[in-house]
């Protein structure tokens, strides 16, 4: 993949990313801020406007402010960084982990524009049955976890598709 197409291709991927998720947390927090949740499919979907100033999970969330500020925008902004120059200029990454990539970084740069804009990540969806349900979270929390499954299986591929030692010495 050619250095171009691989700028394209992240670029491509983070606007489209950062854009939808912000979109629906602004759609989410007009149609959503100080009313009850909405519930579809049986309970299994929950809609509520939700703001988190700690990390996952609200973790973090009782620590102070300039801590918060380095664990949750500072290290993330060079998380994100070095991750879109690892994408953009490692010579070895196709296409696929390209996007993987970038969709990992783009959904820290959905969050991380939250955190700078707001003090907070904005939180809206639910996912669950009964009492086994999901903490609240965003698209750009599903372009994360997108990513990271996108990369899992792409390494997984690739290991089961090189020989074993006994394959090899056979």
């Amino acid at each position: 993949m050619t250095s171009m197409r691989r700028i394209a291709l992240v670029f491509g991927i983070i606007v489209c990313c950062v854009s939808c998720d912000q979109v629906s947390k602004r759609a989410a927090a007009i149609a959503l801020e100080g009313r009850p949740s909405v519930s579809l499919v049986c309970d299994t979907i929950r809609f509520s406007y939700d703001e988190n100033a700690g990390a996952f999970l609200s973790l973090g969330e009782s620590l102070p402010p300039r801590l918060r500020l380095c664990l949750f925008l500072l290290f993330p902004a060079i998380a994100i960084t070095g991750v879109l120059i690892f994408a953009v200029r490692h010579r070895a990454p196709d296409w696929l982990e390209v996007a993987a990539l970038s969709l990992l970084a783009a959904g820290g740069l959905g969050n991380l524009v939250d955190r700078a804009l707001y003090g907070v990540v904005r939180d809206f969806m639910n996912v669950g049955i009964g009492s086994l349900r999901t903490g609240v979270f965003n698209l750009a929390d599903v372009t994360i976890t997108a990513g990271v499954l996108l990369l899992l299986a792409r390494y997984y591929v690739v290991r089961r598709s090189r020989p074993t030692t006994r394959q090899l010495l056979q």
